[in-house]
């Protein structure tokens, strides 16, 4: 029995080792973003509340930040909370802004976000969140916002089509003022309002989904117009480094072509 576990390990050893070899020569995405899902069904599965699926979650993406970090990704995008996960259980969403407030404290504290120079935006509507659990975010924003070598953007109480639907407000109220005209309003000119706006390279090359799930739940729906997607059978606390690798090679398989 041992020998046959040992045996598997070691092919699974060779394998990630070429599937690393083979990704690492070709370019890699230079945004990536990623649809945290299945931390649910991963409690479910075990017969555990939803709570520890959460936290098992949380745990994983550490891990999974320091491989993007490694692998050199400049800028990352994480599908946090969305606005429709506001309505689940108070019990559960009480949980879930625990753990973003423990996150954020700990990530502000963490030095390789010192030593990398990661700067942190938070992409979403603050205003819906607790006081401390927004101050939590403020605060990890405000002590990486000098930095500029890499960008992780972290999508909270988050909604795309809220998000075109602020930037169209804003923009009707500029021209309301004056401040712009209805020629001027173009793609560029749109993008300004959007969320995302003072992120570099804003439009992810890689979208990754956990779980199973195919379909992009309200993310970034102006952003992923051209973005590839990746819909990974695996619930995001059981996510491992091959997966990411299998992940990017998908990737560098297809042809982007933006529509040309």
């Amino acid at each position: 029995m041992l020998r046959t576990i040992f045996r598997i390990a070691g092919i699974y050893w060779i394998y990630e080792k070429w599937l690393s070899h083979t990704v690492l020569s070709k370019p890699l995405p230079t945004h990536v973003a990623l649809i945290l899902d299945g931390n649910r069904r991963w409690a479910r599965n075990r017969g555990w509340p939803p709570w520890t699926g959460h936290a098992a979650g949380a745990d994983k993406v550490k891990e999974v930040l320091e491989w993007l970090l490694d692998l050199g990704i400049k800028t990352v995008t994480l599908y946090v909370l969305s606005t429709e996960n506001l309505r689940r259980p108070a019990e559960e969403v009480n949980e879930i802004f625990r753990l973003i407030k423990e996150k954020a404290d700990s990530l502000r504290r963490d030095p390789k976000i010192y030593k990398s120079r990661v700067k942190v935006k938070v992409i979403g509507r603050k205003e819906l969140l607790p006081r401390d659990v927004a101050e939590a975010l403020e605060k990890l924003e405000e002590a990486t916002s000098l930095h500029d070598k890499h960008f992780l953007n972290l999508a909270v109480a988050y909604g795309g089509r809220r998000e075109i639907l602020d930037a169209v407000k804003q923009v009707a109220a500029e021209v309301k003022q004056g401040n712009i005209s209805v020629e001027e309003i173009d793609e560029k000119t749109f993008a300004k309002y959007l969320y995302t706006n003072g992120v570099p390279n804003p439009e992810p090359d890689l979208i990754i989904r956990t779980s199973g799930e195919s379909r992009i739940s309200n993310f970034l729906l102006w952003q992923s117009a051209y973005s590839e997607f990746v819909f990974q059978d695996v619930n995001l606390p059981d996510f491992r480094y091959i997966d990411l690798l299998r992940a990017f090679r998908v990737y560098q398989n297809r042809e982007r072509r933006f529509g040309l």
